[in-house]
């Protein structure tokens, strides 16, 4: 069902995407608009890793480094049949982590200072097991192709606005260029939070179900939540979305309400409700 959830959301993306480009352009926009998402999507399936780790400051760290990571990570990619992902370090005190890479064998997992040093064992295995159900679920890649066919459809309402031509000549072009300028971009954020949403959900419940029980990854989102709420970190909106709890910026109140994370409470009841059969 959460497959389907997704695949709806992706494709309403695109028809979004194809509609803009149409209503701008006609057919040669909707054209462009097609060539534009497959050149956005290319770039996010083979960089958006590289800008991700990169844009958090992430640093490889190595077994000696941070033994208990290592051992954390062997067992749990071991138990759920997936490659070692390379290993990074985020040098910030803040609590979290994130996982990045375009399928599980070009995985990556980047911790902060904050999180080795906050987690117990138990805490940390839950933290690695839900990053590893991110990669394991290929959600890195849903996530990028969404995010890309969302900055496009905000490219291309943009453009038609500013280049329209002739529409805006016409009686009302101009109030529906307007609006397609506002309502456009924010439909594609919308779905795009619809999508980041249910990934999270389903990485924690995989997560649990991968370590054989809920109480680690419950008590890391607790402590996670607490401590992200007065430490904040310095990273970049498009990374933050892969953290496996929102960062605290600025401007908390409209942040809330475009989160690509849902409530933690809510991450935390739905954990808490779960049975896990070993």
């Amino acid at each position: 069902m959460r497959a389907l959830k997704t695949t709806l959301l992706l494709t309403s993306l695109t028809l979004l995407l194809l509609f803009v480009g149409q209503a701008f352009g006609g057919r040669n926009g909707l054209t462009t608009a097609l060539m534009f998402a497959v050149i956005m999507n290319g770039a996010a399936y083979f960089f958006s890793d590289k800008i991700a780790l990169m844009s958090s400051g992430a640093v490889p760290i190595s077994r000696e480094q941070a033994p208990r990571l290592y051992a954390v990570m062997e067992r749990l990619a071991s138990k759920a049949n997936l490659p070692m992902p390379r290993l990074y370090l985020i040098p910030q005190p803040a609590p979290n982590a994130f996982a990045t890479g375009r399928n599980p064998s070009h995985a990556s997992v980047a911790v902060t200072e904050g999180l080795l040093q906050l987690m117990d064992d138990e805490e940390l295995e839950g933290v690695i097991a839900h990053e590893l159900s991110h990669v394991r679920n290929y959600d890195i890649l849903t996530s990028s192709i969404a995010a890309t066919i969302a900055g496009a459809i905000t490219f291309l309402a943009r453009m038609g606005f500013w280049f329209g031509g002739d529409d805006r000549d016409r009686e009302g072009g101009a109030i529906g260029a307007l609006l397609m300028l506002i309502l456009a971009p924010l439909a594609a954020m919308l779905l795009q939070l619809g999508i980041s949403r249910q990934r999270e959900y389903q990485a924690d419940a995989s997560g649990a179900q991968m370590v054989g029980h809920q109480y680690g990854l419950v008590r890391a989102l607790e402590k996670l939540g607490a401590y992200n709420k007065q430490i904040p970190m310095d990273i970049a909106p498009s990374t933050s979305a892969l953290c496996i709890v929102a960062p605290k910026t600025a401007g908390e109140f409209v942040a809330s309400l475009f989160s690509t994370h849902p409530p933690l409470a809510d991450r935390i009841a739905r954990l808490q409700q779960m049975t896990i059969t070993r």
